[in-house]
């Protein structure tokens, strides 16, 4: 329990003190956001506005994670010790990251919207994603356990739903394309749902507390344990360090939404969206909860179906449209209604998507135990 706090005060004043110093520097060298024409007009106020913060709420993570780590080696506590499943989450979260900084490097260094081509930016999250994917199904410890498997999820493994069917091979290779599929639509959720004052900031943070629940969960029903209900025990890889990664992550968002709030002083960018998005989809792989994802993110869900729905309608009907505006946000606001109005409504959804989702994860344990 000491990690878990120590980690989540590190990560929160690492970000809290990083952010209005990264904003200074940001300033001072004119990096500043480029809005869309076609956005709503009270978003041009917002041209200018120091970007890439995301960068702030990653290193603080990391640093945190390791120090946390260090803290209690030196005063002989208990803990997991750095874990590959824990790097696992930075990897994939740092290398999201460092795809996004380039793309709002380019943006800024153009002075326009858009920064790298869609090709590029499926290339670079590819090359991130194959190496998490690899390293999660070819690790094991000493007990022969990897951090991810072949088997998609639900609340655990679904036994009847092995990728490795046609054989270990074809399963490592359907696993890569599974892993890399959830990423994109992990990434693309967050990057989405970024288009307003601290919207995406509070929802990955409720996400996240999920996540810290879940493996403090799983780690007391692991499998071989004493605590552990007979028939209703995970076989999860390092759930307590998952957890720790988890709560680290909740507190330097929550250091940086202070900044990020309406009217941000700072916004998270490309760097953070698909960092964020990184992170909540090595949690869904390494924790064996991948197609409760689906709820548990929700709100990241329904925001990118509006975009679905708005291009596949615009395209098949020859130029209606079914939102005034997507993503779902805008629509929102073109409706009248204000933007903080906006984003605390969807605080309010995305946390009942959270509710939803742990209580399914909490029945499968009670319908097995």
């Amino acid at each position: 329990m000491l990690a878990l706090v120590l980690g989540g005060v590190l990560g929160l004043v690492l970000s809290f003190i990083g952010t209005p110093a990264f904003i200074k520097v940001l300033t001072r060298r004119g990096y500043g956001q480029f809005v869309r024409e076609d956005g709503p007009q009270s978003h041009q106020s917002k041209r200018g506005t120091p970007t890439m913060g995301g960068l702030v709420f990653v290193l603080a993570v990391i640093v945190a994670y390791f120090v946390t780590h260090l803290v209690l080696s030196l005063v002989r506590e208990a803990s997991p010790g750095i874990t590959v499943s824990g790097l696992l989450v930075l990897l994939l979260m740092g290398g999201m990251g460092f795809v996004g900084f380039f793309d709002d490097y380019a943006k800024i260094s153009h002075e326009r919207s858009l920064g790298l081509t869609p090709w590029q930016k499926i290339i670079g999250q590819g090359i991130v994603g194959v190496a998490f994917a690899v390293i999660a199904l070819f690790f094991p410890d000493s007990a022969g356990r990897t951090p991810a498997s072949t088997f998609i999820s639900f609340a655990r493994d679904l036994p009847w739903a092995n990728l490795a069917f046609m054989g270990p091979i074809v399963g490592a290779v359907l696993f890569v394309i599974w892993a890399n599929l959830i990423a994109t639509a992990t990434t693309n959720g967050v990057n989405l749902t970024d288009g307003l004052d601290g919207l995406a900031t509070g929802i990955s943070m409720m996400v996240f507390s999920a996540y810290a629940l879940i493996g403090i969960w799983q780690n007391s029903q692991l499998c071989g344990t004493s605590r552990a209900v007979h028939g209703a025990c995970y076989e999860v890889r390092d759930p307590l360090d998952l957890a720790l990664v988890a709560v680290i992550l909740v507190g330097a968002l929550i250091g940086f939404l202070w900044w990020n709030t309406k009217p941000a002083k700072i916004f998270m960018g490309d760097t953070g969206s698909l960092a964020l998005g990184g992170a909540v989809a090595a949690f869904a792989i390494l924790s064996r909860t991948e197609i409760l994802l689906i709820i548990i993110a929700g709100m990241f869900v329904v925001i990118s179906l509006s975009v679905i729905i708005q291009v596949g309608y615009f395209k098949a009907s020859g130029g209606k449209r079914v939102f005034l505006m997507a993503p779902l946000q805008h629509h929102f606001e073109l409706k009248g209604w204000a933007e903080t109005t906006v984003v605390v409504r969807f605080w309010i959804l995305g946390g009942l998507f959270v509710i939803a989702g742990l209580c399914l994860f909490y029945l499968d344990w009670l319908v097995r135990s």
